[in-house]
């Protein structure tokens, strides 16, 4: 599979200039790397982006993630793997990237009151741009469908 074209922030050569700059802000904010790529790969997941699936798992991986624990993402409330901090993450991630799905409150205050209770103001602004940011590569890839693989690591 071929994508449609390059991926739209890498053609306008601004746009990924904003873009690293926004994920340099993400990763001053306090949240531990392996904490922002587990947020990042859970988004990705929900949103069926084999693209940024891939890009995450590598990640991840560089980031000292363990295989146990990047297999578990997905059933992330079963998995023994994550603490209380990494629980309330994939959480406030599904509720953020999911707010189509709801009605009434796009976040439950159950799902923000956990995180916030778990996180600084820092944090959470960090939790919740990283998820915003793998939202729109996810939609970006989406729409270009770029395939899963080595394409932009």
């Amino acid at each position: 599979m071929e994508a449609r074209m390059k991926n739209p922030a890498m053609v306008l050569p601004d746009a990924m200039k904003g873009v690293r700059n926004l994920l340099k802000g993400v990763h001053q904010g306090g949240v531990p790397r392996r904490t922002l790529e587990l947020v990042h790969l859970r988004a990705s997941r929900i949103n069926g982006c084999g693209a940024c699936v891939h890009g995450g798992v590598a990640s991840a991986k560089k980031a000292g993630e363990s295989d146990a624990r990047l297999h578990a993402v997905a059933v992330w409330r079963e998995a023994p793997f994550f603490t209380d901090a990494e629980r309330a993450a994939p959480a406030l991630t599904e509720a953020a990237a999911r707010i189509a799905d709801r009605t009434g409150q796009a976040v439950p205050d159950a799902v923000w009151d956990e995180a916030a209770g778990r996180f600084d103001e820092d944090q959470l602004a960090a939790l919740i741009l990283m998820i915003a940011t793998t939202d729109f590569f996810n939609r970006l890839d989406a729409t270009v469908q770029e395939p899963a693989g080595p394409t932009w690591n």
